[in-house]
């Protein structure tokens, strides 16, 4: 899903295991309870099942704000 939408909004994906100290600390933080967690501008996003359609709503929110 994330290729899909990665063409047509350029998306830097950095994959960080839960079970280290640095997934750790970033789930605390982003209030993530469970994987995957996902941030966007290092903003908390989603966790748990990522839905394509508010991605892309939210992507295009951002490049059209910005």
């Amino acid at each position: 899903m994330l290729d899909r939408v990665g063409a047509e909004f350029p998306l830097q994906v950095k994959e960080i295991a839960l079970a280290t100290d640095e997934g750790r600390a970033l789930a605390t933080t982003a209030g993530v309870l469970f994987a995957p967690g996902v941030l966007i501008d290092g903003e908390p996003f989603s966790y748990g099942r990522l839905s394509e359609r508010k991605l892309r709503r939210a992507l295009e929110k951002r490049r059209t704000n910005g």
